[in-house]
Formats: C-alpha cells, sequence, structure tokens
C-alpha cells in the first residue's frame, strides 16, 4: 500500500464541468462515462507518481511530491480526454488547478490553507482549462513539457476571500487556450471584502451553510453564538461561495455601528446603490429594486438593530429572490437560529416566506 506524501506538495484537483445537467439528461450514458473518466484519471496520476486521496462525485483531489509531475499529469489527462471517443455524453471537459504547499496529512487525507486555495482555484477553471497557482508555476517553468508554455492571467481574488493569487493557464498544442474570464470575485456583483488570513478548519460548517442557503427552502438563516466565535468569517466564506447562485449581485452590510432600528434600510440602500427617486421614499425604491433581483445579503451584527427583524421579514416578502444570511450572537430572528458556543445555524420552518411573527 503507497503511503501518502508528506512535505511540501503539489496539489491536483479536477471535475467535470456541467456534470448534473449530464446526469440529468443521460443518467446511464454518464455513468458508463463516468466510469472510464475514473479509470483514466487513476491510471494517470498513478503512473506519474501521484496519490489519489480522495474523490466526490466526479471530482479527484490528488497529491505530488514534485510540482513537474503534477503538470506533466494535468497534461496527459486532458490529451486522452480529447482523444477519448464520448459517444452518448459527448465530450467530457475536465476543468484542473495545481497548487503547491505544505498542509497536514492525516489518515490519507490533507487539511489547510494549501488545499483550500487550491479548491477555490479550481472554482475559476472551465472544463478543458489547467489552472496553475504562481507558487506551481515557480517550480515547473524551468521544467515546462515540451512544446507547452503558460500564459499569465494576472492576479485575481479568489473565493477563499485571502490575498490576490497570480493565476496561469497552460498551453499546449491540441488543447483548447481560449476560454471566458475566470470565475473569480471579480466576475461578480460583490462587496465581499478581503480577509487577513485564510479560513481553516470550518470547511464542514461553510459546506452546511451553502447547503441551507442554495436551497429553495431556506430564504433567511442567522448564525449565532458568542463573539470571537468566527461568525463573521464563516458568513463571507459562505456567501462567496454562494455567488453563482445570485446573479444580481451579493452584499455584505455591516451594522455594528448602528444604534437605531431606523438606519437599517438606509444601509442596504447604500450598500446596493439605491437612492430615492421622486416622491418615492427610500423604503419603497429600495423594494422595488429588490422585488425582482436575485440577491444575497448578508447583514453582519444584527443584534444592533434587532427589533427591525420585522423589516427583514418584509423584504423577503416583496422580493421571491432575496436570500439574507444574518450573524448575532442573540436570537435575532425566531425559528431561525440555535445558540450555542459556536457559530450554527438552522433554516427557518417557513419555506418560501416569512410572516412577521417569525421575527423578534
Amino acid at each position: 500500500m503507497v503511503s501518502p506524501p508528506i512535505g511540501t506538495l503539489t496539489f491536483l484537483f479536477t471535475d467535470i464541468e456541467g456534470s448534473t445537467r449530464l446526469w440529468e439528461h443521460d443518467a446511464l450514458a454518464m455513468q458508463a462515462a463516468l466510469t472510464r473518466h475514473d479509470e483514466l484519471l487513476r491510471s494517470v496520476i498513478e503512473e506519474r507518481g501521484g496519490y489519489v486521496f480522495k474523490t466526490v462525485g466526479d471530482a479527484f483531489c490528488a497529491v505530488f511530491p514534485t510540482a513537474p509531475d503534477a503538470l506533466e499529469a494535468a497534461l496527459d489527462i486532458q490529451r486522452r480526454l480529447l482523444l477519448s471517443e464520448w459517444e452518448q455524453t459527448g465530450p467530457i471537459r475536465v476543468r484542473m488547478a495545481l497548487h503547491t504547499g505544505a498542509a497536514e496529512e492525516r489518515d490519507g487525507d490533507y487539511f489547510g490553507p494549501p488545499v483550500n486555495r487550491v479548491a477555490r482555484l479550481l472554482s475559476a477553471a472551465h472544463g478543458g482549462q489547467v489552472l496553475l497557482s504562481l507558487p506551481t508555476q515557480e517550480l515547473v517553468r524551468d521544467q515546462l513539457p515540451t512544446a507547452t508554455t503558460l500564459r499569465d492571467l494576472g492576479e485575481h481574488r479568489l473565493k477563499d476571500l485571502f490575498r490576490p493569487e497570480r493565476v496561469f493557464q497552460l498551453l499546449a498544442p491540441g488543447l483548447p487556450s481560449e476560454f471566458a474570464p475566470l470565475r473569480t470575485l471579480d466576475a461578480y456583483r460583490n462587496n465581499l471584502p478581503i480577509q487577513p488570513t485564510p479560513l481553516v478548519g470550518r470547511e464542514k460548517e461553510v459546506s452546511e451553510v451553502c447547503a441551507l442557503m442554495g436551497g429553495d427552502e431556506t430564504r433567511l438563516l442567522t448564525l449565532t453564538g458568542p463573539g470571537g466565535t468566527g461568525k463573521t468569517r464563516l458568513a463571507l466564506q459562505a456567501a462567496a461561495d454562494l455567488l453563482d447562485e445570485f446573479p444580481d449581485g451579493t452584499y455584505f452590510v455591516p451594522l455594528a455601528t448602528l444604534s437605531e432600528v431606523e438606519l437599517l434600510l438606509p444601509t442596504v440602500a447604500e450598500t446596493l446603490g439605491v437612492r430615492e427617486t421622486g416622491e418615492q421614499p427610500l423604503d419603497e425604491s429600495l423594494k422595488d429594486y429588490l422585488s425582482e433581483r436575485r440577491m444575497f445579503l448578508l447583514l453582519d451584527n444584527f443584534e444592533q438593530v434587532l427589533e427591525a427583524a420585522p423589516t427583514v421579514t418584509e423584504l423577503l416578502a416583496g422580493a421571491p429572490g432575496l436570500k439574507v444570511l444574518a450573524t448575532s450572537p442573540t436570537r435575532a430572528l425566531r425559528r431561525t437560529c440555535v445558540p450555542c458556543s459556536s457559530p450554527q445555524y438552522a433554516r427557518p420552518e417557513a419555506s418560501t416566506s416569512l410572516r412577521t411573527s417569525d421575527a423578534v
């Protein structure tokens, strides 16, 4: 049995673009295609000295002792995928990302900032595209495979909200080279602030928040817990991960400095750039603005305007595409939160709208 490598490693993450659509179109054909895809990836990764430490659906997570081997594996996989016949499903387009760093190995799995970073880099890529971070580029630039080059795509804000990453794309004969802009923070309407440190060890909580907020049943969610437990950071990461779901914008609304309930709507309006028009009051202008938009609001420190909870209910009632994530150390919105020693969450019992009686 091969032992997981340790030390400074290069991570190769992959997944199939549009796999959900392919499953819905023809499940049997996709099942057969996925079996071939898995065999191909595992074979190439192991031939190049890599170690597959996790597969999730059609996604592969592998690690290599050296960056050049990881890049060779990515190139080989893309070429074999292009040469393969995918009769019923059509071409299988796999996006890939490589990043290098020191991560903690535990029971055959890996944890730490490099793992999170490569996952965010992968989320920015398109099917058929191979992206590299700057640390990986520096390790492979003098040992590139024959006839390949790296295109500098510039700095991009990844969805981990950490510092911008300089991103490179692998170019090779026979591989597609032109893609849409990367799916980074810059490609979405948002005001999510860059954070001084990466979020570590909260992957499960972020995933659960995203699962709740990404579903049809939950439109309002409150994270509760004592100060200093990371509610805001967790909420920001969930908001970043959900950017794709809200084409009209994802906005962070800090409420920590507010002292009057009446300031909630003006603060939200200012964040969204909504102004009074004609004789229409600001609150009506805001409700009209939200009514036909699919948008996500993160109301941070909602305890500052606790009595404004019915106002949030009214906004949700008049805007079917709006979802709200709030943070508060106390029960800010009844039936939407569970207090505990670390940030927790529970979806509201109401499925599509919230009545005023749901709010404190």
